[in-house]
């Protein structure tokens, strides 16, 4: 046990090595709050001892540190440094008083260490918590509008399948009994011989006929607008066994019904002239609708051979398409593409 003096504030230099060892300890605990250092944490705490070697003073404020290496979970370097306090302030020349005050800080130090420990925790258990919360919102929020956006489109299904059903009704019941009651009146004004009911029978034959005309109107513009462009286009693809087919729709329900033929039937040519003209294996398919027009885009990835002017296919395609005043582009580099064009209000 080397031959130690007691040391008191009045010694010669105490004042020194007692703010140098205050500074250190100030130096080390707030390095370990604002650094990162677990990997080269040993060498701090190597140093102090080291320092607590040359001067004893240093151990005074070891509760400080033994917080950090509590923190740390560094129980081999407390056991050192409770060492090391145990060496210098076990001897009977120590005051005992500052003994105590030792202890008893090692005991403050280890119940903030444990408090730190439990906030730390609740803190990491809020996070999650927290974290977990907004995930579960978003994922509700998401499902919700998921569901709206199903329940929507369930909606204009069945409104559109209502519609069809209504012409068809109408096609079926109204249409034939006016068909019948105009053949009957055709017939009357042949056999009729009063001369004073030839204007009468002209007179209902016309109303019946207009009546005809209106009615069969009305049952085209509902089966026309009963047909759904996604549905119609995945129907298509459906019965389309030649290569695999990717297609993207994102279109609105309010689409013209002049929009929705011609898109259908330039997918369904140039669908025919895939298994007719090309070795492709794969097929894109876009539809989408921007601000001012509609657009359908066909591609492949196939080098077959393609005749864009004496084709009859594609004479239709670019009628129907200038019919609606929109733009057509047929390209044969690196496969073969069909990019179109509508505005809207046309």
């Amino acid at each position: 046990m080397p031959d130690t003096e007691k040391f008191t504030p009045s010694q010669t230099g105490s004042d020194f090595f007692y703010i140098l060892a205050f500074l250190t300890a100030v130096i080390l605990c707030c390095a370990d709050y604002f650094l990162d250092f677990k990997k080269f944490f040993f060498l701090p705490v190597l140093l102090y001892f080291t320092l607590s070697l040359l001067s004893p003073f240093f151990l005074c404020f070891f509760p400080a540190v033994s917080y950090v290496l509590l923190r740390h979970r560094s129980y081999p370097s407390l056991a050192a440094g409770l060492g090391l306090f145990l060496y210098f302030f076990g001897t009977k020349d120590i005051n005992f008083y500052i003994l105590c005050i030792g202890h008893l800080g090692l005991l403050i130090a280890c119940v903030l260490q444990k408090s730190t420990s439990c906030y730390e925790r609740l803190e990491e258990l809020y996070r999650r918590t927290r974290d977990d919360s907004t995930e579960l919102n978003l994922l509700l929020t998401e499902r919700n509008h998921t569901l709206l956006e199903k329940q929507d489109y369930e909606i204009y299904t069945a409104t559109l399948k209502e519609r069809n059903r209504i012409a068809r009704e109408i096609h079926d019941n109204v249409g034939h009994l006016l068909s019948r009651s105009i053949l009957i009146t055709g017939a009357l004004q042949a056999v009729n011989k009063d001369d004073t009911l030839d204007e009468s029978l002209r007179t209902l034959d016309a109303s019946l006929n207009s009546a005809m005309d209106s009615i069969r109107s009305s049952v085209h513009d509902l089966h026309d607008e009963s047909i759904n462009l996604e549905e119609a286009v995945n129907g298509l693809i459906k019965d389309f066994i030649f290569c695999p087919i990717s297609f993207h729709y994102d279109m609105g329900r309010e689409i013209p019904k002049e929009v929705k033929y011609c898109f259908i039937s330039i997918t369904k040519e140039a669908l025919a002239n895939i298994m007719r003209h090309s070795n492709a294996d794969y097929v894109q398919l876009y539809m989408r609708e921007h601000p001012g027009l509609y657009q359908l885009c066909i591609e492949d990835n196939g080098n077959g051979t393609y005749s864009l002017d004496s084709g009859i296919g594609l004479i239709n395609m670019k009628e129907r398409v200038h019919t609606l005043k929109g733009n057509i582009q047929i390209l044969t580099e690196k496969g073969f593409k069909i990019f179109i064009t509508i505005p809207k209000g046309v």
